[in-house]
């Protein structure tokens, strides 16, 4: 994981950065940070030609990883190392080919080592293409060490 050269605290920018770093998958998907605070991450990711169903639409399980790594990077933004335990999706309207997606995800609570979280990806005029429900559970370590 990477280590913080100064003495700044490590911020939620720094922990979805070091998950997205490490995350060959969302690598390949395109997948991009687009703002992440405590409790809050926002991802981006263009439809392409490789992601498409027999249909010609985005395949469902290209949303819901694109959903699942929003997840990834909020349920880090404390900087305690956090894995999904039980996640949902509900889709309303395909993804289409050259559409770019946002999914914005929210931390809805957070008791002891176990977070629920919201994610909803929408297409570039807000229309929702899929609710995300997620629990996390809050695993030994940090993702960014901090000393």
């Amino acid at each position: 994981m990477a280590t913080m050269t100064d003495q700044s605290p490590v911020t939620a920018e720094d922990t979805a950065r070091a998950m997205l770093r490490g995350d060959h998958v969302s690598r390949t998907l395109g997948i991009e940070l687009l703002e992440a605070k405590s409790g809050e991450a926002r991802l981006g990711m263009v439809v392409t030609d490789d992601m498409l169903n027999g249909f010609g639409t985005c395949h469902g399980g290209i949303l819901f990883t694109f959903a699942d790594t929003a997840l990834s990077c909020v349920c880090n933004s404390h900087n305690q190392r956090s894995v999904a335990h039980h996640c949902s999706i509900v889709f309303l309207r395909p993804g289409k080919l050259g559409e770019h997606l946002v999914a914005t995800a929210t931390e809805r609570s957070r008791i002891g080592r176990i977070g629920i979280y919201d994610v909803s990806v929408v297409d570039e005029s807000g229309a929702v293409i899929g609710e995300f429900f997620g629990h996390a559970r809050e695993i030994e370590g940090k993702v960014v060490n901090d000393g």
